[in-house]
């Protein structure tokens, strides 16, 4: 039998007025109407080796004595495992989790930003000053970044970090399919000791 997953991401939103959210939301109104039998998977923020984001945020927390937070680091993550989500969608494309529509891939805990940063910078035993700078800066800093080759920051991004990342309970995740989605601490050990 023959099957489609679209991988999307949660907090898509086809009515957002974040262009990059909005995309999301959109693209998965197309492929159900292409393709009606087609099944969704919304993953958390993801995390493994290389990735944009928590090595980013190691390599800053090295460098940097005082390190910039998106607001006042109260956005909330549910960050998953890349390897997580892969075998996620393993199992589904092999028929496991029964006929769900969507499915949303994220970690077993809900943290913050600040205690994310934190924990990163505990595993790599640095002690930096967090200070918290207003979205409409990251904004303004983020446009203009984006004229950089490879930029290291964008409008999306920012725009992704002014809403929380966790998954729905109405929405079957990695422990339908019977994944034991890793914790944060191994997830940020394993990243850390591989980058």
């Amino acid at each position: 039998m023959e099957r489609l997953i679209h991988v999307s991401g949660i907090g898509s939103d086809p009515a957002s007025s974040a262009p990059y959210i909005a995309s999301r939301g959109r693209g998965e109104i197309a492929v159900r109407q292409g393709f009606p039998g087609a099944i969704v998977v919304r993953p958390a923020v993801m995390f493994g080796p290389d990735d944009a984001f928590l090595t980013t945020v190691a390599r800053l927390l090295r460098i940097l004595p005082v390190y910039p937070m998106f607001g006042w680091g109260e956005t909330k993550l549910q960050p998953v495992y890349v390897d997580d989500v892969a075998e996620g969608i393993t199992r589904v494309l092999a028929g496991a989790g029964g006929d769900a529509a969507s499915y949303e891939f994220a970690g077993p805990r809900v943290c913050t930003y600040q205690e994310l940063v934190r924990t990163v910078a505990a595993r790599i035993k640095v002690r930096p000053r967090l200070v918290p700078l207003p979205f409409a800066l990251w904004r303004i800093l983020a446009a203009g970044a984006e004229f950089l080759p490879g930029p290291p920051l964008t409008r999306n991004q920012v725009a992704l970090m002014q809403r929380d990342n966790i998954a729905s309970a109405d929405c079957p995740g990695l422990s339908s399919l019977d994944i034991a989605a890793t914790e944060i601490e191994t997830l940020v050990s394993a990243v850390m000791d591989r980058s």
